[in-house]
């Protein structure tokens, strides 16, 4: 498939890249190295439509396409995938809100975090249950007009810091994947307590919570789309969600890739600086080789994904996010060989892209989940 970016997707990347430069990458090693959320940081991308471009241009939002959406998360994390994260995270479950939610949850709850005010969330995960989202043991009981919300979900991003989130819980515990429920759940309910997960090996600028739901109760109009039809509803989204973690792969790939790049042509050793030794020449040349493919890769996936091509967007996002995390980590691991001992320490950004491109491969389902799927659609 060929394809060439608009007018218009190269001034959006023009614009978050000099975003990027001006205001994320000066203070990026001190959101990381004191794990500080970047409120302000937040609201400021909000002015320029970064956050949550996905949202419709009626509720405050900037209406992007999936490519112009995938261009502002690629270039948030090339920037600093830790305060990237942040930023970019800022509106998870919305567009299971866009989709399926009422339309008092759109007028009150879009513009909020489309301009910047709040943070959402998307608890899905479990302690025990990750990949496996049949799995999840939170549960919803019916009592009255109210369902009564009992469970523990864990790796929460926004935990701490969202004002609203989407909860997936079994409504029919027996039915498996198809009795799943999606609620609207304002995270300043009785029952809700949330612990900021603070051990983290990279994106520490990021907000990650554990979430304890204990007798949260909820109206029943806070359900999102239909009983027991949150697994089906999901699943729409997932091609969308691998292919933002691709996106996420290739900024902070290129990132390590520019700080090699600078390092490379300042360093001296032997009277030369070392971008003249052909050694160092050959990683370069294989690390931007394989930032381009995954970039197009994950471009094709965007693509796929935004002319709603279902069986072909979950094919070719799976192929995305896991051929640009494993690209990610190994471009990161080559920029800090690169440095040479600078890049062992946090002096330079290169132990920290190294980090920060770990997590992509674990998070949206693992390497391994993703080879299952491409086998699946493929045999």
């Amino acid at each position: 498939m060929a394809f060439q970016l608009s007018a218009e997707h190269e001034a959006i990347r023009d614009a978050v890249r000099e975003f990027g430069e001006n205001e994320l990458k000066p203070v990026a090693e001190e959101h990381d190295r004191e794990h500080k959320y970047p409120e302000e940081l937040r609201r400021k991308a909000a002015e320029y439509d970064f956050v949550a471009p996905n949202i419709p241009i009626e509720y405050d939002g900037a209406g992007m396409d999936k490519i112009s959406s995938t261009i502002v998360t690629e270039e948030l994390w090339r920037a600093d995938p830790g305060i990237g994260s942040a930023v970019g995270s800022a509106g998870f479950g919305t567009d299971m809100i866009i989709e399926f939610g009422d339309d008092w949850m759109k007028e009150k709850w879009l513009p909020k975090i489309a301009n910047g005010e709040t943070a959402s969330c998307s608890m899905i995960s479990e302690p025990a249950h990750g990949s496996n989202v049949a799995g999840i043991e939170t549960v919803a009981e019916k009592d009255g007009d109210e369902y009564v919300l009992n469970g523990n979900k864990m790796w929460i991003t926004n935990g701490t810091v969202a004002d609203v989130g989407v909860l997936m819980a079994k409504t029919s515990p027996d039915e498996g994947h198809k009795g799943i429920t999606a609620f609207l759940v304002e995270m300043d309910r009785d029952g809700i307590e949330t612990d900021k997960i603070t051990n983290k090996l990279g994106i520490r600028a990021s907000d990650l919570a554990e979430v304890v739901v204990d007798d949260v109760r909820v109206p029943e109009e806070n359900v999102i789309g239909e009983v027991d039809e949150g697994f089906y509803q999901l699943m729409e989204f997932f091609a969308s969600g691998r292919t933002s973690v691709a996106a996420q792969a290739v900024g902070a790939a290129q990132g390590a890739l520019d700080a090699a790049i600078e390092y490379a042509n300042q360093r001296e050793q032997f009277d030369q600086k070392i971008s003249d030794f052909q050694a160092i020449q050959h990683k370069i040349a294989e690390m931007a080789t394989k930032v381009e493919a995954a970039r197009s890769l994950t471009y094709r996936a965007a693509t796929q994904v935004e002319q709603e091509n279902q069986d072909v967007a979950a094919q070719y996002s799976s192929m995305a996010k896991y051929f640009a995390s494993e690209i990610s980590v190994e471009v990161a691991d080559e920029g800090i060989q690169v440095h040479g001992g600078s890049g062992y320490v946090t002096d330079y950004p290169a132990e920290r892209y190294y980090r920060d491109a770990r997590i992509t491969k674990i998070y949206e389902g693992t390497s391994e989940i993703q080879k299952n799927i491409i086998a699946d659609q493929i045999l």
